[in-house]
Parts: structure tokens; sequence; C-alpha cells
């Protein structure tokens, strides 16, 4: 058995300047920002929301600018299985996560487990 579920949300910007893209979303969606402890996140800025409320990060992509999500999961590999056997499919490996595409082509990662409630109120799955 394995838990999952939503995380959050990532909003990809392709821009010179993430900083003025992550202002932009701080205040149009309310969240202040916060400065994040590790070094391997130079591209990303990290929205200041409650342990157990949605993840929200602005990143800088190459790619076209869009909004993905991520499903937070204690066993990453189970939880990619399990969606495979849905459909989806492996893009890529980062860092920690995967990347994986819906059959319906969007785009999305899954992630290790984000929020303080996850223990609680994750979706439990039986392989």
């Amino acid at each position: 058995m394995h838990k999952s579920r939503l995380a959050g949300f990532i909003i990809d910007c392709r821009t010179d300047d993430v900083d003025q893209a992550a202002r932009f979303w701080s205040q149009a969606l309310g969240y202040s920002l916060k400065k994040s402890a590790s070094a391997e996140d130079t591209g990303y800025r990290l929205f200041d929301t409650p342990s157990d409320d949605l993840h929200i990060e602005v990143q800088k992509v190459e790619h076209p600018s869009r909004v993905h999500l991520d499903i937070e999961a204690d066993d990453i590999e189970a939880e990619v299985k399990r969606l495979e056997k849905l459909g989806a499919k492996r893009v890529g490996q980062v860092r920690t996560w995967w990347v994986m595409e819906a059959p319906t082509g969007q785009r999305f990662c899954v992630v290790r487990v984000q929020r303080s409630d996850f223990a609680e109120n994750a979706n439990k799955w039986h392989e």
C-alpha cells in the first residue's frame, strides 16, 4: 500500500525575470513569497502557503508557459506505476521526482510528500 494526493500547482514561466513573474503571481493569488533553503531552487520562487495547504511555486522554464500540477506520494515509484496502469507515461526523472504525461497530453509531476497533513488525508492505494 502507498498513499498519494494532489500536492499543488507549479506556474511554469518562460521568462528572463523569474522574480518579476513571481511578484505578479504573488500579488494575483494573495500569497507572499518565501526564500528556499535549497541551493537547487535557483529557478524557483516559492509561495508562503500554510503547511497543510496546496503547495504553489513559480518555475523558470524553457518550454512554453503553462501551469502543471504535482501529485505527492510516500512511494514515488509505486505511484508512477499506478499512474502508468491508468495510461500515463514517464517523460523523465528530475532529481527525486518524475515528470509524467497523462493520456490526454497534460504534463504533471510525481513528487515526495509536501504537506504536513499528508499521512492523515492522502488517498490509500492497494497494489
